[in-house]
């Protein structure tokens, strides 16, 4: 009885200590995934994308809240399609990439937002050196644990002069906030 009453006390503890399966290593598809940009002005909606960016995910499957990402942009990949447009871009006008070349996005949790497959993913967002926790809204539209591959998507908006990116046309006014739009497939890295 004695045994009996003890396994009962030591239960609970046992099934803390019995490890989670663990996150896993993934990385960014490079041919599906894309990370973009609208900006509103009076004269036209600009829209961009950068050439060259990174993600850092591990991931879980079964717990979906374990997972953690981080995102690297190279800031001076910024496309327009006009080039001068982008070298005013990179300017001190706007995101100064002589001085701040990277752009970041590290998470801090990743919360189910009880939708099945909707996500918060919450983070600090780093541009042109000032840093502000944002959260976005994301959608994981698959995962096939038997290829190894997922891809989670999205769209959310930020006010660009939170960061430092005030500059002010008086002839094409711009918009303080911009969309941010990303789908990003990732699978196992290849050895």
């Amino acid at each position: 009885m004695k045994r009996i009453a003890l396994a009962l006390i030591l239960a609970p503890a046992l099934v803390a200590a019995t490890p989670a399966s663990a996150p896993e290593r993934f990385v960014r598809d490079v041919a599906h995934s894309q990370l973009n940009f609208v900006a509103e002005s009076r004269l036209l909606s600009a829209h961009g994308t950068f050439q060259k960016w990174d993600a850092e995910i591990m991931f879980d499957a079964a717990n979906v809240e374990a997972t953690s990402l981080k995102i690297t942009i190279d800031a001076t990949s910024i496309d327009t399609r006009i080039e001068r447009r982008d070298a005013h871009l990179k300017s001190n006008d706007f995101f100064a990439t002589d001085s701040f070349p990277q752009i970041t996005f590290v998470s801090t949790f990743v919360n189910n937002a009880g939708e099945g497959n909707r996500l918060r993913i919450t983070g600090d967002l780093t541009v042109r050196g000032k840093t502000k926790r944002i959260t976005i809204p994301a959608r994981l539209n698959f995962f096939d644990p038997q290829n190894n591959m997922g891809r989670v998507t999205g769209e959310f908006t930020i006010d660009r002069t939170e960061f430092g990116v005030s500059f002010q046309s008086p002839v094409n006014p711009i918009e303080n906030e911009v969309k941010v739009q990303f789908d990003v497939a990732f699978n196992k890295p290849r050895n």
